[in-house]
């Protein structure tokens, strides 16, 4: 595909569409999106590794008084902070009844069994082991071994993000009856934006695709979708972006902006295995951070404001995942009867 030339900065971010392409009539992708290219991207992520470390949530959601729990792999994980304020995690079940932890509250960096008062401080005790966890400012990860089965890393594999002291960040997390992989499928297919995301994106072009054979493995750099791009504002205002989607490891997807407004500011979507619903198929939860940056000094007055705009991030970013998680759920549902390759 011949590259077509991307936005330019300017003063003002906004830009007024001249007349407007109905829904149906514009450009088709479907040859493009190419079954056997998406396929290889795809395979090429699941190949790199992943050191066993899986998102457990938003890092604002574990405080110095509640805990976070989250069933991951079909593994009942609970964190809490120390008294240092360091992350702690481990498994969620309380090793005296069984009782869930993830329901329980946390004084003076312990936290305490609200069945019969058993207050664990993050070392072992009675059979109750921590698990490696990570803060990375912005979501916290924790290790299982046991169920990724892979050469452990000492931390997760992590994209360059902008500095999070000058960024806005927001978490949108949510759920489908899926796989990862029908996750980070749905991620690596940037041709359906503009057709099943109208609302929010229009002049959708890819402009480079990853490198060919599939079974060139290479790098995430190498596997990048140039994308150019516009985000609905309202009506016909719009700003437009270049953007590369890639996936640094099985279960993470990222899309950063190159060039146009925010450019820096990246989006980690996350797939985190749950474990089987109970009529027996997957749940993987989507984990989404939004971290974006500029360099408008107007932003700065955003960063104050952060409180005020996380509901409104997580709300579109809730809008999107609406559709894309009945396309990752009809994937799954294909694949699984054999309907579908996969």
């Amino acid at each position: 595909m011949s590259p077509s030339p991307g936005p330019r900065r300017g003063r003002d971010p906004l830009r007024l569409l001249h007349g407007r392409t109905a829904w149906e009539r514009q450009r088709p992708t479907w040859r493009e999106a190419r079954p056997a290219l998406l396929d290889a991207a795809l395979k090429r992520a699941q190949a790199r590794p992943s050191g066993n470390w899986y998102v457990l949530g938003d890092t604002r959601a574990i405080t110095r008084h509640t805990s976070l729990g989250r069933t991951i792999a079909g593994v009942e994980v609970v964190a809490w902070r120390d008294a240092a304020g360091h992350l702690v995690a481990g498994p969620g079940a309380c090793p005296h009844l069984g009782a869930p932890l993830a329901r329980s509250p946390v004084r003076c960096g312990r936290l305490i069994c609200h069945w019969h008062g058993l207050a664990l401080e993050g070392r072992p005790f009675a059979g109750w082991e921590p698990l490696p966890s990570y803060d990375d400012g912005v979501l916290a990860w924790v290790r299982l071994d046991a169920a990724g089965r892979e050469q452990p890393l000492e931390r997760p594999v992590l994209p360059v993000r902008p500095r999070l002291d000058a960024s806005v960040t927001a978490v949108y997390t949510g759920a489908g009856g899926c796989e990862p992989e029908d996750i980070v499928a749905n991620r690596l297919d940037p041709w359906h934006g503009a057709w099943l995301h109208p609302y929010s994106f229009v002049d959708l072009a890819v402009r480079d695709t990853p490198r060919w054979p599939a079974e060139d493995a290479g790098t995430a750099g190498d596997d990048a979708l140039a994308v150019d791009v516009s985000f609905r504002v309202a009506g016909r205002v719009v700003v437009p972006v270049s953007a590369v989607f890639f996936a640094p490891e099985p279960r993470t997807v990222v899309m950063r902006i190159t060039d146009g407004e925010g450019a820096g500011s990246v989006v980690e979507t996350h797939a985190v295995p749950l474990g089987p619903a109970g009529d027996g198929h997957p749940r993987t939860a989507v984990i989404e951070a939004v971290i974006a940056c500029s360099g408008r000094r107007r932003f700065a007055a955003a960063r104050t404001a952060a409180p005020l705009l996380r509901p409104l991030v997580r709300a579109a970013a809730g809008r999107l995942w609406r559709d894309d998680l009945a396309y990752a759920e009809r994937r799954w549902e294909l694949r699984s009867s054999g309907r579908f390759p996969g």
